[in-house]
């Protein structure tokens, strides 16, 4: 993983925030606790957590609550500038295809995202994790 320092510096502390968001997770299905906490370019820090239903169709991932928790404070006309996500469980989970779909309706395309991926955190720009994301925005 190679960052700038400043980089290196927020998504430290977005992966601290994340991991505390994710304690606050509702699994008791899975026991798959997810945090995620989102950097805006307003210097906001907004997290979410996963809320499980018995019906997992209705399961929200902790990306998504993190973008509605946004959304609800600051308006539709927030952006993204770095995501992290952290889950309690040591096992890879990069942001599913809903989430990343979400996240490119708010997200600049060079915003770091940071999720753990194997034995190791992953960093990649966002769009290199949901290409051509803004060639799918309505004009």
């Amino acid at each position: 993983m190679v960052m700038t320092s400043l980089a290196e510096a927020v998504l430290e502390d977005l992966l601290a925030t994340a991991r505390e968001a994710a304690e606050k997770s509702y699994s008791p299905y899975s026991s798959f606790k997810v945090g995620a906490a989102l950097r805006l370019t307003n210097g906001e820090i907004v997290t979410g957590t996963n809320v499980e239903n018995v019906s997992y169709g209705l399961t929200i991932c902790a990306e998504r609550a993190a973008v509605v928790q946004a959304v609800s404070r600051f308006g539709p006309e927030i952006r993204i500038n770095a995501v992290a996500i952290a889950n309690l469980n040591n096992a890879a989970s990069p942001p599913c295809g809903a989430c990343r779909q979400v996240l490119a309706e708010f997200t600049e395309p060079n915003a770091p995202v940071a999720f753990p991926l194997a034995e190791s955190l992953r960093v990649m720009p966002f769009a290199e994790i949901m290409p051509f994301s803004t060639e799918l925005k309505l004009k």
